[in-house]
């Protein structure tokens, strides 16, 4: 077998990528991961080297493995910032480190675009590159858990909200399900978009008008700067998808007094829906659970989508009945005098999680939390 490395997406044939992808995952559809090097969203200026790995028998491409070197820990979601420090504190270079995900995109995934090799296949010729080339480390994000790993790989825990339908037939029966407490205000929150003479519509992929695209891009944006970043991504990255790829985008549009105001973009495939941005040009109570959460439960509910993963973070979706999901990344590290530590610090972190993940579940709005929790 021969490992080869490609410094633009472009590089691995579409027919090589379509013949070994068996997911239906808009993120993983050859697509989507080019227009994010293509726009220049995920390129060297941006701290997002291309260097995807492939690996040939006779010639013919047996896997590949999205990678890319990384200058930054921006758009992860596995934040490694303190490990960075600790690097710096001691006169060693961490960056560029090696990091295996869709870019900007902390949803779970198979990085491994293959139907005959495993992760062992993969991950041990990695460390050997890495060593040989001391490059500090690779990192392996948001994907399954993995049962046997190479010595000194160290498993990561994060925990997101995600919903699921249990068969729904309407946002009221789904209601049903919460205590009398929480569905009032579940109901209540949803009337006030109502009484605030908010209108809301939901456009699909190859509906969406070019005013409609430039109004979402605007409040993207803006996202952003209220917290005075930068946006990762450039508008010719959502026109590139948006031509590429309509049957998987959703829009969610609200407007107030025939102007619009805020915009929640979503993907999907045929069991899964997927919240990424969101924006507004004008504040209004309880607009972002609406466009973000419930207009998205509905669409699953009306589609017979059977889960719904909103983004990272946020425990105020556990009220709205997201569930505590965990997540797995993988980590290496060269240099053996941080592995100690950063081994010990994966596991308390684990441990941490666990629990945190059980008390998340516990404040789950359901009449009956043991017959509602999703088993995961």
């Amino acid at each position: 077998m021969i490992a080869e490395f490609k410094k633009a997406f472009s590089n691995i044939p579409q027919q090589a990528w379509d013949a070994l992808n068996t997911s239906d995952h808009p993120f993983l559809s050859y697509a989507f991961m080019e227009a994010l090097e293509l726009s220049g969203s995920a390129s060297l200026t941006q701290g997002w080297q291309p260097h995807h790995l492939t690996i040939k028998q006779d010639e013919t491409i047996e896997a590949i493995f999205p990678l890319y070197l990384k200058s930054h820990s921006w758009g992860e979601y596995v934040f490694d910032w303190d490990w960075a420090r600790a690097y710096e504190e001691h006169n060693l270079e961490y960056y560029p480190k090696l990091v295996s995900t869709i870019p900007f995109t902390p949803v779970s995934s198979n990085k491994l675009i293959s139907k005959s090799l495993t992760h062992q296949d993969v991950l041990r010729p990695l460390i050997d590159y890495c060593t040989e080339y001391e490059i500090a480390s690779w990192h392996l994000l948001f994907c399954p858990k993995i049962e046997e790993l190479p010595p000194n790989v160290y498993e990561r825990n994060t925990v997101q909200f995600h919903w699921f339908n249990k068969g729904y037939e309407s946002f009221d029966h789904y209601l049903s399900t919460f205590t009398a407490r929480k569905r009032k205000n579940t109901r209540k929150e949803r009337e006030s978009i109502k009484k605030q003479n908010i209108d809301v519509r939901q456009v699909a992929g190859h509906e969406i008008t070019k005013e409609e695209l430039d109004f979402f891009y605007l409040t993207y944006q803006l996202t952003y700067l209220k917290r005075q970043h930068t946006p990762h991504l450039s508008f010719d990255f959502f026109e590139k998808i948006v031509q590429t790829m309509p049957s998987n985008i959703l829009l969610v549009i609200a407007s107030h007094e025939d102007s619009d105001i805020a915009c929640a973009l979503f993907f999907h495939d045929e069991s899964q829906l997927y919240g990424r941005y969101w924006g507004c040009s004008e504040q209004f109570s309880n607009l972002h659970f609406e466009l973000c959460y419930y207009q998205g439960i509905e669409f699953c509910i009306n589609n017979n989508i059977q889960s719904f993963n909103p983004g990272t973070q946020g425990e105020h979706k556990i009220q709205r009945g997201f569930e505590p999901v965990l997540t797995y990344s993988y980590h290496w590290l060269r240099d053996p005098g941080f592995r100690p530590a950063i081994k010990d610090f994966c596991k308390r972190e684990q441990m941490h999680m666990l629990t945190y993940q059980k008390q998340c579940a516990q404040a789950l709005p359901f009449k009956n939390n043991q017959e509602n929790h999703h088993d995961n």
